[in-house]
């Protein structure tokens, strides 16, 4: 399959490239840095000789970039899957955050799946086949302290994977919301895990590849899933 996953050099994004290319999938991925996205390349195709691992250095929070990606996936083939997981986490609070804060986490939290999505979707609704991940987040179900800009942008992605649900049905498009908890990634920085207090990037990975294995009949529309003891 064709499996096209942005912010795929680290995290749950390379968590998931690594789970897709474990069952010798063909993967499309992007990321911002060139020297990290060349280094998950290397690295998977040595550990998955199956798998065809093609990377393109895309910024998802400039819309030409997106279409060029998109345009550039599109030149080999339909894609099977999307994985939109690019996102930006900047924590503060509606009342005092810097100016400017919340159109750069709409730009990289939303609108890079937004544009990514309709820039693909016409080759897949032709098909009438494939299936979609949003990566929305906990913060886009509820509130807390010190979410601000980042909390509405995960609210909206996960409005927009919810009405993308609906339009897709009649096209025999899945739609899934993601929705995780906290996760072991740089966002947590050296935050010291040994306790296994949060979840790792591979459980959401795992999560995902069982999501896209089921029959054409059925659709997992949301994988909510938090740490063990529950949110931080």
């Amino acid at each position: 399959m064709n499996i096209v996953i942005t912010g795929a050099s680290k995290g749950i994004g390379r968590a998931v490239a690594a789970a897709f290319a474990a069952e010798g999938h063909r993967l499309f991925l992007c990321a911002r840095t060139e020297a990290h996205l060349n280094e998950t390349a290397s690295d998977l195709t040595r550990r998955y000789a199956s798998a065809e691992v093609l990377v393109m250095k895309a910024d998802l929070s400039d819309k030409a970039s997106v279409l060029d990606f998109a345009e550039w996936c599109l030149q080999h083939g339909v894609p099977d899957i999307i994985v939109n997981n690019a996102g930006l986490f900047k924590p503060g609070s509606v009342h005092n955050e810097p100016d400017g804060l919340l159109e750069e986490q709409l730009s990289v939290n939303l609108f890079s799946a937004y544009h990514l999505t309709r820039a693909l979707l016409p080759s897949m609704m032709k098909r009438k086949s494939g299936h979609i991940f949003n990566l929305c987040s906990i913060a886009s179900v509820a509130a807390y302290a010190n979410g601000g800009a980042y909390s509405i942008s995960k609210f909206a992605m996960y409005g927009f994977s919810k009405n993308l649900r609906e339009e897709m049905k009649p096209f025999g498009i899945k739609v899934t919301s993601v929705l995780p908890g906290a996760v072991m990634t740089d966002s947590w920085g050296d935050f010291d895990n040994t306790d296994q207090r949060i979840m790792e990037a591979e459980d959401i990975a795992k999560m995902i590849v069982a999501a896209a294995s089921l029959s054409p009949a059925a659709c997992v529309e949301e994988i909510l899933i938090r740490p063990q003891l529950g949110d931080l």
